[in-house]
C-alpha cells in the first residue's frame, strides 16, 4: 500500500552526546519525525558508526570525554563525508562565556555547518537540521 500524501523519509541522523538522557530525548524526537536515528555516547562509538554508515546529517556535542571530541569528530566526519551537514551543540558558552558567533574563519577549523548553544530547544535543532538538509518544506 502506498501513501501518496506523505513526503519521503528525511534520512538518517547521527546524534552523538555523552548525556544519555539528552541522547534518548533527541532519539525519540527525531524518530517521531520519521528520521532513522543512530546514536553514540562518545567519539569512539561515533567513529565506529561512521566507518560503516554515511549519515545524512550529524548532531554532535562539543565536550564529551575530552574537551575537543566534538571538534575532532566533526573534522573526521567532514574528511570522510564532506557533504554531510554537521550541527555542533555545545554548553561551552554557558560554562565559559566563549561564543563562536561572529568569529571569522571559525567554521574553517571547526568544520561544522551550524553551532548551537545549550540549552537549546529541540525545535531550534530541528530547524537547523532541516535547513541544512533541505527538508524545510
Amino acid at each position: 500500500m502506498t501513501d501518496h500524501g506523505t513526503k519521503t523519509a528525511p534520512g538518517t541522523v547521527l546524534i552523538v552526546d555523552d548525556d544519555s538522557d539528552y541522547l534518548a530525548q533527541m532519539e525519540v524526537q527525531f524518530a517521531a519525525r520519521g528520521y532513522r536515528v543512530l546514536t553514540a555516547d562518545g567519539r569512539a562509538a561515533a567513529e565506529e558508526i561512521l566507518a560503516a554508515t554515511r549519515p545524512d546529517l550529524a548532531i554532535l556535542d562539543l565536550m564529551m570525554d575530552n574537551a575537543d571530541d566534538g571538534f575532532m569528530l566533526s573534522w573526521s566526519l567532514k574528511k570522510r563525508y564532506p557533504d554531510v551537514p554537521v550541527v555542533l551543540v555545545t554548553a561551552v558558552t554557558s560554562e565559559t562565556g566563549y561564543t563562536f558567533e561572529g568569529r571569522t574563519g571559525a567554521s574553517s577549523w571547526i568544520r561544522a555547518d551550524r553551532i548551537l548553544s545549550k540549552p537549546v530547544r529541540f525545535e531550534q535543532i530541528l530547524a537547523a537540521v532541516e535547513g541544512l538538509a533541505g527538508h524545510g518544506g
